[in-house]
């Protein structure tokens, strides 16, 4: 044989085998299966836990709109029982009372006076 079939041949021998590892470079895969199953459960722990904290805030914000109203109410109901309190001290001066009894028929009697302390 000569040179010129030497070379030839080695170089169809060349071009076979790189044939060869460009068909099995093509099969081999980027990740393994294992690791493709770890990827996907990783990104479904992901998801499971933003959508978890989504709701957790929502609920959040929901509870806190709750709390205001309800403050709101008691602060209204601290005005209107203060406006009460005001109507009460009122109500109760000792003229007040004075004149209904007299309206009333009632007539003070000084010797049947008793002074009560508040303490």
């Amino acid at each position: 044989m000569s040179n010129l079939a030497r070379n030839l041949e080695r170089q169809q021998q060349v071009e076979h085998k790189v044939e060869k590892q460009s068909q099995l470079k093509i099969k081999k895969s980027w990740l393994t299966p294992g690791e493709k199953i770890i990827g996907i459960a990783f990104a479904g722990l992901v998801c499971f836990g933003s959508v978890h904290l989504i709701s957790n805030q929502a609920n959040i914000y929901k509870i806190n709109t709750e709390i205001q109203t309800i403050e709101a109410q008691v602060n209204e109901q601290q005005k209107v029982n203060s406006d009460l309190q005001v109507q009460v001290r009122e109500m109760s001066t000792y003229e007040r009372i004075r004149d209904k009894a007299k309206k009333m028929g009632l007539e003070l009697n000084n010797d049947n006076v008793k002074v009560v302390h508040e303490k």
